[in-house]
């Protein structure tokens, strides 16, 4: 018996929409991360990017258990002496809650050239509306 692999050309992209509203953020980006992979259909092939688009609504919404929202920090360093630049998850949350779930789904897709391709496909949105009416995302339940 031989084993099924996909094509790229076969693919057949969908859009999904995931609500963060109440639930935690971790889990939506795992949730998300799954579905830009392609990881939760039948014919998912690893080398290949089959996976489809997910549009996040509520990022604001999303919460961080424990004690995250103070002990957790985004870092960025500009390569200099003294080029440590740390932002606490409260500040992140209350500012750019969408940068917040890139990051976390960022990090959760493979580090080549397909995770590159994936995270193009996440669009996150701090409110309830979006851009993507025209796509008629579906939606898709985060599990808790």
């Amino acid at each position: 018996m031989s084993t099924y692999m996909a094509k790229k050309e076969t693919v057949q992209r969908g859009w999904y929409i995931l609500d963060a509203a109440g639930k935690p953020l971790g889990k939506t980006a795992v949730t998300a991360a799954t579905i830009l992979r392609g990881k939760h259909r039948p014919e998912f092939t690893p080398h290949v990017d089959c996976g489809e688009f997910v549009v996040i609504i509520n990022c604001d919404k999303a919460v961080l258990t424990g004690r995250k929202l103070d002990q957790k920090f985004h870092r960025t360093h500009s390569g200099y002496i003294g080029g440590l630049k740390e932002t606490s998850y409260r500040k992140l949350m209350q500012t750019k809650p969408e940068f917040a779930m890139r990051l976390a789904v960022k990090g959760m897709l493979p580090k080549n050239s397909i995770g590159d391709k994936a995270i193009t496909r996440l669009f996150a949105y701090s409110g309830s509306e979006h851009k993507q009416q025209a796509q008629k995302p579906q939606p898709y339940e985060v599990e808790i």
